[in-house]
């Protein structure tokens, strides 16, 4: 099983909104690094959700429950999508200051891509970004 955080930013679709709707396609990438990790998706995958810019906070998990497919909201073949549902929000919210703060996590692409949309974690920094949640 492979690890991975999606930001969002709550004013467009907030972990609330996500729960409300149970399931949802994760559409509007338009990075080719973004894309590919969502290529790279696999059916059972665990999704760590961010919420950018407002909060600054990863909310929940989610899981991967379709793997990718052409991108519904656009007819150019470069973009995709995949079926996320909810799973657990998490008893506290991580802030990216915890994130950054924490010698385990200087390495993971939200400290070092901070724009990038979709990125893989490592088993290790998920569990890491779980237990401070819980």
């Amino acid at each position: 099983m492979n690890h991975w955080l999606v930001k969002s930013e709550p004013f467009k679709y907030s972990w609330e909104k996500f729960n409300e709707d149970g399931r949802t396609f994760w559409d509007g990438v338009r990075n080719y690094q973004a894309r590919n990790n969502l290529k790279a998706m696999k059916q059972g995958d665990l999704v760590l959700f961010y919420h950018s810019n407002e909060g600054k906070n990863v909310v929940g998990i989610a899981k991967v429950i379709k793997e990718f497919y052409q991108d519904p909201t656009t007819d150019d073949a470069n973009w995709v999508v995949v079926d996320l549902a909810p799973v657990e929000t998490l008893k506290y919210p991580v802030s990216l200051e915890q994130i950054k703060a924490e010698p385990s996590l200087t390495d993971i692409s939200l400290v070092r891509q901070g724009r990038l949309s979709v990125m893989s974690l490592k088993a290790e920094e998920f569990d890491k970004i779980l237990e401070m949640g819980s």
